[in-house]
C-alpha cells in the first residue's frame, strides 16, 4: 500500500471513530435524562398512591369510630 492510502484510511477509520463517539455521548446523555424522568415519575406516584399499611390503618380508625356510635346509639334507644 502506498502512503497516500494509509493516511486516507488512518482518516476514515478517525472519522468513523469520531462519529461513533458522538453518538455514544448523545445516547449517554439521553440515558441520563430518562433516568431523571424515570425518578421523578417513581416519586409522583409514590406520593400520590397510598400504601396498603396507610389503608388498614385508616380503616381501623373508621371502625373505632362507628362502634363509638353503636354504642351512642345503643345508648340512646335503650332510654
Amino acid at each position: 500500500m502506498s502512503q497516500e492510502m494509509l493516511y486516507l484510511w488512518n482518516a476514515a477509520l478517525t472519522l468513523a471513530g469520531v462519529l461513533v463517539g458522538l453518538w455514544a455521548r448523545e445516547k449517554s446523555s439521553e440515558l441520563a435524562r430518562l433516568n431523571i424522568l424515570l425518578n421523578k415519575t417513581r416519586e409522583e406516584v409514590a406520593r400520590d398512591n397510598v400504601t396498603q399499611a396507610e389503608i388498614d390503618k385508616i380503616m381501623a380508625h373508621i371502625d373505632q369510630r362507628f362502634n363509638k356510635l353503636e354504642v351512642k346509639i345503643d345508648q340512646l334507644i335503650q332510654r
